[in-house]
């Protein structure tokens, strides 16, 4: 008898920990030994930053806080802090399923019995039962729905927690990118407000000579348009600056109406950015580890259709105090029960379970597509930036020889017409291109900074 019990509780474990879900395996995606785009150009090493303050490699102390800000501010984090919260909750009530479901309860009836009642009749009698008990109820896992089905919950939850990493950063590159937009405007006004102080001493010049018949008045117009034209841009560049502030100061959820920086006269140069290898990019870019565990929760959830199409095993019981009379609580009033232990199987459905598997199967096959759809993106993403920032890079330096030159130039012009050896023509074409020099190296070093974020985000942050 103990050897048949014996073997019994050995089936059952056996089948316990059966599971129908396939083998848990990611698509392949091939990565190349370096990125090819880096070349034989190697960043520079840079010290360890705390987890996830890659904006450290910024030397702005003003960016830090406001980075530091996003945490406790912004509102789209905080939603995103609440979906993850939901996908832990599902967790925990999937987890739920594991373990037996206990219910308790009470019961006190008054009745009378009829006395013409069928089988048993006799004379009326009154009576009261008292009960008080508790149930069990227990699902015995034999084919893994619950196990899968927890597993499904996990996955899911992790791949929650890397949605909220993604957004943290997405969010943390934004702030980062609309401050240096801000940062670049910031020295276009500069170099604007010098330009107009210039252009003002050289109106005054001009008209200067005009007054004493040496300038002509075409000479005066074309100074006046070239100053008015610049006051003209600085405004310009100050609304589109007062834009950039109102961005940043919603990121890091603050009312545009209270908050201000200053206009800053000095830029950083763009840091080297560590990007690894790109077999690294899999291991720590937010959207494909939780890609990676949404292929994982469909492979899963493959198993809890195919267990719906076998028999479900539940075992339950019961124990507790009856009696007529006060004294419920009396050894000889307990009572239990364990059983009953039952098995049920769905014989016709008209293929709703076969169907629901296909589904399962289906769901996974588009999660492994849209898997290796975020790997190729995230590898395409990392070259991008990396060719931008090394073309960038030897713009700059062409872009501030050409900017050099057309100084060079425009103080030449301005020298030459003091010296009545040419016509105001030839300082305002010097001028307008000197201009135009400025602000394409102006911007130049802009997208540098930019694409340095751009590079950060796209390697999953410095860690």
């Amino acid at each position: 008898m103990r050897r048949a019990k014996a073997a019994l509780l050995a089936a059952v474990a056996s089948l316990s920990a059966c599971s129908l879900a396939p083998p848990d395996t990611l698509p392949t995606s091939p990565a190349a030994p370096a990125y090819k785009e880096l070349g034989s150009w190697q960043p520079a090493p840079t010290a360890p930053q705390a987890p996830g303050k890659w904006w450290e490699l910024f030397p702005d102390p003003t960016l830090a806080g406001l980075e530091d800000r996003i945490e406790a501010g912004n509102p789209d984090l905080a939603a995103a802090v609440a979906r993850y919260d939901q996908a832990r909750a599902a967790l925990s009530e999937a987890g739920a399923q594991a373990l037996p479901s206990v219910d308790v309860g009470a019961n006190a009836e008054r009745a009378r019995v009829s006395a013409g009642r069928p089988l048993s009749p006799g004379t009326p009698a009154r009576y009261t039962d008292l009960r008080i008990g508790a149930s069990l109820a227990y699902e015995i896992d034999l084919f893994g729905r619950v196990r899968n089905s927890i597993r499904a919950s996990a996955a899911d939850a992790k791949a929650s927690a890397q949605d909220l990493a993604a957004v943290r950063l997405g969010l943390q590159s934004t702030l980062a990118n609309d401050y240096f937009q801000m940062r670049g405007l910031d020295a276009r006004i500069t170099l604007l407000r010098q330009t107009v102080d210039a252009y003002q001493r050289a109106y005054d010049l001009t008209d200067t000579r005009h007054s004493g018949g040496i300038a002509s008045g075409i000479d005066v117009s074309r100074a006046s348009a070239q100053l008015s034209s610049a006051k003209a841009e600085l405004s310009s560049v100050a609304a589109d600056r007062a834009g950039f502030e109102h961005a940043v100061a919603i990121l890091v959820g603050e009312s545009p109406s209270s908050f201000s920086l200053p206009v800053a006269d000095s830029q950083i140069a763009p840091p080297a950015i560590p990007v690894g290898v790109p077999s690294a990019l899999l291991e720590r870019r937010p959207d494909i580890i939780a890609s990676a565990s949404r292929v994982a929760a469909a492979n899963a959830r493959i198993g809890v259709a195919r267990a719906a199409q076998y028999p479900s095993l539940t075992l339950g019981g019961a124990g507790g105090f009856e009696a007529g009379n006060s004294s419920i609580l009396s050894a000889s009033n307990g009572f239990w029960a364990l059983g009953p232990l039952s098995a049920a199987l769905n014989i016709f459905d008209g293929g709703a379970r076969r169907a629901r598997v296909r589904i399962s199967r289906a769901q996974y096959d588009e999660a492994a597509a849209t898997y290796r759809s975020i790997v190729l993106t995230a590898f395409r993403e990392v070259e991008d930036d990396l060719a931008r920032a090394r073309w960038l890079a030897i713009q700059e330096a062409d872009q501030q020889a050409a900017t050099t030159a057309a100084e060079r130039t425009r103080d030449l012009a301005l020298i030459r017409y003091r010296d009545g050896a040419s016509d105001y023509l030839e300082v305002v074409t010097a001028q307008t291109a000197a201009l135009d020099a400025q602000r394409a190296l102006l911007q130049v070093h802009t997208s540098r900074l930019q694409t340095a974020v751009a590079t950060v985000q796209a390697i999953g942050g410095i860690y």
